[in-house]
């Protein structure tokens, strides 16, 4: 027997020959990404770890995982060309090369998604809060990335999807309308996720209510009032409301008043807004703005103060005002200078007749 014949020797509606080139395709091309995985990967490998950078090991990562699979999967479907088959069975090799491809492509997907996401967090300062609200972004964007490609792949496999699509469209405004304040909280989340008018640990305001923000949900908020108790919100209801962030104050404006007796000598009264500006200007932390003779009141001589404190912590706030107070005090009571209270004077005229 000749080698001819040999290789035109027919099995199952082959030749040898054509099982001789789809093995010999089926190697030359495993060995090909064998040589891409374990050398030219490496060498890239060591490349990256001289210059780290994020993005290069997110495409390692990707080639490793995803790329190298959908390779061989692809050597193995493109060898099997070569060969005649059935109809049945090159239809179960497209169905499963279809599905092989749209599984890989939708985690090459969303791995760039949480990647974007994780880059998106990392511009803030970390915490384990984030983390769960990472957790939380991640696993919606996953699933509305797995919705879309199983409708394309569907599709791709011939299945009618427009009555589907259509259904669901209907079911999906009967959903909506029955959970619409869900979804509202779900949708104020992403806005409060994205646009970050607060934060966890941040200290805020809505309406009369304030304290710290513990966890911010997918439905709710949750805060920790100064007398204890827990607050709890809808995102809803923060995000359509004025929401005070005492956190993020770079300085606190202060305000405060102070009164003296109608019997201050002229010269004592000229003196009290010098004096009150040396005190605020010696302590640290402050910036003095102003200091006003500003109106005569119905039993005492009123000033006004303005002045800065740099910071917006509440303690040290009340710690320098309680300095200032006591500064006052003292200077006050060196130069005989008298705190006004409320008082009344009654006069008597006396008839002479």
């Amino acid at each position: 027997m000749t080698i001819n014949s040999f290789l035109d020797y027919t099995f199952m509606g082959n030749t040898l020959l054509d099982y001789c080139l789809a093995l010999g395709g089926y190697t030359l091309g495993t060995l090909s990404v064998f040589i891409l995985k374990h050398y030219i990967l490496a060498k890239l490998k060591i490349w990256i770890n001289a210059i780290p950078t994020q993005v290069s090991g997110l495409l390692i990562r990707v080639i490793e995982s995803y790329f190298i699979p959908i390779f061989y999967f692809s050597i193995f479907y493109v060898s099997l060309k070569f060969l005649t088959l059935s109809s049945k069975i090159e239809h179960i090799l497209d169905v499963m090369m279809i599905v092989l491809l749209t599984m890989f492509s939708v985690r090459i997907v969303i791995a760039i998604a949480h990647y974007s996401l994780q880059r998106y967090l990392q511009k803030s300062d970390d915490s384990i809060q984030k983390k769960d609200q990472l957790k939380g972004i991640s696993g919606l964007v996953s699933f509305a990335i797995w919705i879309i490609a199983i409708m394309f792949l569907l599709d791709n496999l011939g299945v009618k999807i427009t009555a589907v699509v259509a259904g669901l469209g209907i079911g999906g405004i009967a959903v909506a309308l029955a959970a619409q304040a869900v979804l509202g909280d779900l949708f104020s989340y992403f806005v409060i996720f994205f646009d970050k008018p607060f934060e966890t640990g941040d200290f805020i305001m809505v309406g009369d209510k304030s304290g710290i923000v513990e966890h911010i949900g997918i439905k709710t908020i949750r805060m920790r009032a100064l007398s204890g108790e827990q607050l709890v919100f809808s995102n809803t209801d923060l995000t359509n409301s004025r929401v005070h962030n005492y956190k993020r104050m770079e300085s606190r404006r202060v305000v405060f008043a102070l009164s003296v007796t109608y019997q201050i000598a002229p010269e004592l009264l000229k003196k009290i807004t010098t004096i009150v500006k040396e005190i605020i200007t010696m302590i640290d932390n402050t910036t003095y703005d102003r200091g006003h003779f500003s109106t005569y009141g119905d039993s005492s001589l009123k000033f006004e103060f303005v002045y800065f404190v740099n910071g917006g912590d509440y303690n040290t706030y009340m710690d320098i005002q309680q300095s200032i107070n006591l500064a006052i005090f003292e200077a006050f009571d060196k130069e005989g200078i008298e705190f006004a209270y409320p008082t009344q004077t009654l006069f008597i005229h006396k008839n002479t007749e």
